[in-house]
């Protein structure tokens, strides 16, 4: 297969016919100019070394010259080259809140971007770990399953907002059974799951699904999001302008907050850990030492194809060509013979 890499320059190509016209431009020019002073053929025998098919010629290798090194900066490439890459990690689910709750402000701007910062700065120390997201509010389902390509990962986790799921409430248990049924092996091992939210389960009880997620040998790791002190939900219109905060039906301010005793029970169930969200991020740190020092396994042999770039033929063609215009002289060598005086 054959492509170019950088196709926008290709798009310079247009140049040379106008480079063409000008040239051709000029030397009509020339030669009206020449016409002023004389007898054209008289002028062309007085200028014997001047060579019209020379300069003819430097224009065809100046313009070619332009065109492969055009060519080479829109690089092209051709053919494959296979490369077996292993990689050995863990598998890694991380389960993110976005009910309505996660809109507190008491983490600037919100718990929700926090949340979504964490995951990404998370994703930035991973060594060959294949990770998947799972979004949760009264309902819970895969953003994204199970992946090394963490540049992927990370476009489903800049869509993630309260809108996905149209469903109120935080169903944590939910979320725990949604990655329950989505590690791709069965074996006891190798399995996290980050749960990162502001604790408030409204829907069931997460423990009996914490007791099933150990079962299986995932090790569950959560993260609190939020102040313990209960504080409103704002609310905010299409355009993005605050309209106030979230109301009960009987038109009672909704406050929202921390529920970090549900969260560290079920990081104890499953031998995991819980950590509060800080500002400097520190308990990713740890999260990322504690998964690097679980026993690892080889979770995917990959074949990439990629392509080979092939610039480098025509950047040499241009260059020989841009130095042979430089070496062949415009005008001709004339040899003068004096044939005496008269003739």
């Amino acid at each position: 297969m054959f492509r170019f890499s950088n196709q926008e320059y290709l798009f310079a190509l247009f140049l040379i016919p106008l480079l063409i016209l000008f040239f051709v431009w000029v030397r009509h020019s020339k030669k009206k100019a020449l016409q002023r002073f004389g007898n054209l053929q008289l002028l062309e025998k007085l200028m014997l070394s001047n060579s019209p098919r020379r300069q003819t010629w430097k224009t065809v290798l100046l313009l070619s010259a332009l065109f492969f090194f055009l060519v080479a900066l829109a690089r092209p490439q051709i053919g494959t080259r296979l490369e077996e890459v292993k990689r050995k990690g863990v598998d890694i689910f991380v389960a993110i809140d976005i009910s309505k709750s996660m809109l507190a402000e008491d983490i600037k701007p919100n718990r929700l971007t926090k949340a979504k910062h964490e995951v990404a700065s998370l994703v930035e120390r991973l060594k060959g770990d294949r990770i998947g997201l799972i979004a949760f509010a009264g309902e819970a389902f895969v953003q994204c399953p199970l992946t090394l390509d963490y540049g992927a990962l990370k476009m489903f986790l800049d869509i993630m907002e309260p809108g996905l799921i149209p469903i109120p409430g935080t169903a944590l248990g939910k979320a725990i059974e949604k990655a329950i049924g989505s590690f791709l092996e069965t074996e006891r091992k190798h399995k996290v799951l980050l749960i990162i939210t502001d604790g408030e389960d409204t829907v069931e009880d997460p423990l009996k699904m914490a007791e099933l997620a150990e079962k299986e040998g995932i090790v569950i790791y959560t993260v609190g999001i939020g102040s313990p002190q209960g504080v409103p939900i704002p609310m905010y219109d299409n355009s993005g302008k605050h309209t106030g905060f979230k109301k009960d039906r009987q038109g009672n301010v909704v406050t929202t907050k921390l529920e970090q005793l549900t969260l560290e029970k079920i990081a104890l169930q499953t031998n995991g850990k819980y950590y509060n969200a800080t500002p400097a991020e520190m308990e990713l740190g740890k999260i990322y030492d504690e998964i690097d020092k679980m026993e690892k396994k080889e979770l995917a042999s990959r074949i990439f194809s990629q392509y080979e770039d092939r610039f480098q033929y025509f950047l040499s063609i241009g260059l020989i060509l841009l130095i042979i215009d430089m070496l062949l002289p415009e005008r001709k060598n004339v040899k003068r013979e004096w044939r005496g005086r008269f003739e």
